[in-house]
């Protein structure tokens, strides 16, 4: 690398605060969203609770936001139901055969409620079914990539800039030296 090129990437490198995913990291552990954190299932549940002011309950009350939870059908098979309404089921809305499509209902369920202290009946909550699980690891990593464009942003506003690519002084070095 050329003499003047190192000089001014030296120079660079001393008047900027580079953005670093060292420091991202720092800043969603202190938010309680760090990528450590999402490994602890109880953490990403109040997590994704606390994001949405929401409380997720298997006590059945009326006037709830939403409502999740199974049924038999008449002759035995299970049925799996997700409304508003209780006392106003729809059979083509609201009823669901397999619970496979219950994790993007419950998602669904969950930002639509997000006007503050929301809570949502879900029938299953403590009985360990993965969609419930997977419903709340799909929202606490869309919150944590919402929170990495959020640090970013209030970086740069601090005056961090991003680091420059080796590949453009590699480019710069190789001008100097065809001159």
């Amino acid at each position: 690398m050329s003499d003047s090129i190192k000089k001014h990437a030296e120079m660079q490198n001393q008047t900027k605060k580079y953005i670093t995913d060292e420091l991202i990291e720092e800043r969603l552990t202190m938010k309680g969203f760090s990528e450590q954190d999402s490994h602890d299932e109880e953490h990403v549940f109040d997590s994704v609770c606390k994001h949405f002011d929401l409380t997720l309950t298997d006590t059945w009350k009326p006037n709830l936001d939403f409502y999740i939870y199974e049924e038999s059908t008449a002759d035995g098979y299970t049925a799996y139901i997700a409304t508003h309404d209780f006392n106003s089921i729809n059979v083509n809305e609201n009823v669901y055969q397999y619970d496979s499509e219950l994790t993007s209902l419950l998602v669904q369920a969950i930002t639509d409620a997000d006007h503050g202290d929301a809570e949502i009946y879900v029938g299953a909550l403590n009985d360990g079914e993965s969609w419930v699980t997977d419903a709340m690891n799909e929202l606490y990593i869309d919150l944590y990539k919402l929170y990495v464009d959020t640090i970013t942003d209030e970086l740069f506003d601090e005056g961090y800039v991003k680091k420059p690519d080796a590949s453009m002084l590699d480019v710069l070095n190789l001008i100097a030296n065809n001159d």
